[in-house]
Order: structure tokens, then C-alpha cells, then sequence
């Protein structure tokens, strides 16, 4: 059962996690020229506080909690001793560029807490030998947004249609590491729909995914009401179903989704030119 990584703090949406099996609850606390460099796109900015980490950690019975720190800063030291004192069962270093950046964080975290490497930039993609062995890290979690920008390319998941998440899962396993990545929509939206990514999840042996805001979209007056949980319950299904596929369904699978993933590229690259003519 993969984690399902719920970003939140709203401490009754954090109960609610928590009676479910296999969450992991992601305060977020991450600032640091992330506006600058997702302007103009429909992406999640968070406006978490410190003091948040305390209020959700006390609302868990079972779930884990991560807490996604700034990149690293002077203030670095003084930000993780206050998210540790609170309870963080993880933290998560973000936009690294270099090994040195994450053996920094490693010194200055002292094994007080299992560490999750962040890949969002190209740096960090291509010199990953230099940093999957940094002591205390203990997960490498592929941010797709900013790592698709870092590499110049036009759709979220192109990174993955390029294979680069394969050797990225290989090397992550090879060192006894969690893997993650992304984050999945309800399972049939999106621009590559929520079944299709769980399916790539699967194929990697992927262990972690964060839930998109689509989670808990109100529906249509009139509509079937799907409480987040129901989502939740049909995201297990669909991955319990996932994990029956033979080998030669799977490479079906991969070879379709690449397809669907380069279609949706083209034609985002096409529009863009359009909007810049």
C-alpha cells in the first residue's frame, strides 16, 4: 500500500487522515522564492506557519508526519530545531541543486529525524550518485512541477514519459530508500487522469504520491456527492487492481501512457507558440 501524502493544516481534515490506513499527513512550510518561480501557474502555495506542525501532530493517532522545510538558509538550524520540537517524524528538503546542499542539511538535522530528498531541480537530477548516500536520508520524492520547469519542459510529466524517474526509482531501491513522486488527480481527470499515474506509480514501485486539491473539490450542485473518502476508497481499489497486471500489461500500459503524455506536451508546446506569436 503506497502512502497517500494529504498537505494540510486544518486539524479536523487530519483526523480524518488519520482513520485512514496508509496516510501521511505534509505540513508545509516552504516559501523561499517559490512564488517567483511558479508565477502565473495554477500551483499550490502554502501558507502554513510553524506552529502548525504542533496542531496537526497533535490531532495523529497512526499517520506519519512530514514537514517540508524552506531550501537551504542561514535560518536553517533555527527552522528544523522548531519543527522537531513539535513533532515532525520527517522533514523534507527542497529545490537542492548539489550534493553539498543535502549533506549540509544532513549535518545540521544530526539524525534527530529521517530526512526525504526533494529532486525538483536539474542539478540534483544529474548528480544523484553524489547525494543517495547522505546519511539519515531515508526517501527520494520526485517533485514533477518544479523539476519539469528545471528541465525546460512544457507538461508535468514529461520527466516521466523521458524515463527519468526509472534510474531514480533503481538507484533509490538499490540503496534501501523509499521513492516517490507527483501528485495524482481524482482517477479519471486530469490532463493525464489520475488512473494513468497511479498505474506509472506502480510500475516504479513508487511508495508515495500527494493527493492534488482535486480531493476535495465540491462537486456540481446534483451531483453524486464524493466525500473524500469515497476518493480515497476508490484510489485503493484502483491500485489493488493495478498491482494484478502481468508484465506484458504493464509495458502496454507504459508505451500508451507515453503516448498520452507526448500528445499533451505537443500540443501545450503548440499553444505556447501560438500565445507568444
Amino acid at each position: 500500500m503506497m502512502d497517500l501524502l494529504q498537505i494540510t493544516n486544518d486539524p479536523a481534515l487530519a483526523r480524518r487522515c488519520d482513520a485512514l490506513p496508509g496516510m501521511r499527513l505534509f505540513v508545509d512550510l516552504e516559501t523561499h522564492g517559490k512564488a517567483v518561480r511558479q508565477a502565473g501557474r495554477n500551483s499550490f502555495i502554502s501558507t502554513h506557519q510553524p506552529e502548525d506542525v504542533g496542531r496537526i501532530k497533535a490531532q495523529l493517532q497512526r499517520a506519519r508526519l512530514m514537514v517540508r522545510v524552506n531550501p537551504l538558509h542561514p535560518g536553517t538550524s533555527a527552522e528544523l530545531d522548531t519543527v522537531l520540537a513539535q513533532g515532525a517524524d520527517s522533514v523534507m528538503l527542497p529545490m537542492f541543486q548539489t550534493p553539498d546542499e543535502l549533506h549540509a542539511f544532513s549535518r545540521i538535522v544530526a539524525g534527530r529525524a529521517p530526512i526525504v530528498a526533494l529532486l525538483e531541480t536539474a542539478g540534483a537530477l544529474h548528480s544523484v550518485n553524489g547525494w543517495i548516500g547522505t546519511p539519515g536520508l531515508s526517501e527520494v520524492f520526485v517533485g514533477l512541477n518544479d523539476l519539469h520547469l528545471s528541465l525546460g519542459f512544457q507538461f508535468m510529466f514529461e520527466p516521466l514519459a523521458q524515463e527519468l524517474l526509472d534510474s531514480v526509482a533503481h538507484q533509490a531501491r538499490a540503496h534501501g530508500l523509499r521513492f516517490g513522486f507527483g501528485g495524482i488527480a481524482r482517477l479519471d481527470e486530469g490532463l493525464l487522469p489520475g488512473r494513468d499515474v497511479l498505474a506509472e506509480h506502480m510500475r516504479l514501485g513508487s511508495q508515495a504520491v500527494i493527493l492534488s486539491r482535486t480531493f476535495h473539490r465540491p462537486d456540481a450542485p446534483g451531483a453524486a456527492v464524493q466525500p473524500f473518502e469515497a476518493e480515497v476508497a476508490a484510489l485503493r481499489q484502483a491500485e489493488q487492481a493495478l498491482a494484478t497486471r502481468t508484465p506484458s500489461q504493464v509495458a502496454a500500459d507504459r508505451l500508451r501512457i507515453s503516448g498520452v503524455i507526448g500528445s499533451v506536451a505537443a500540443l501545450m508546446a503548440r499553444r505556447a507558440v501560438e500565445g507568444a506569436a
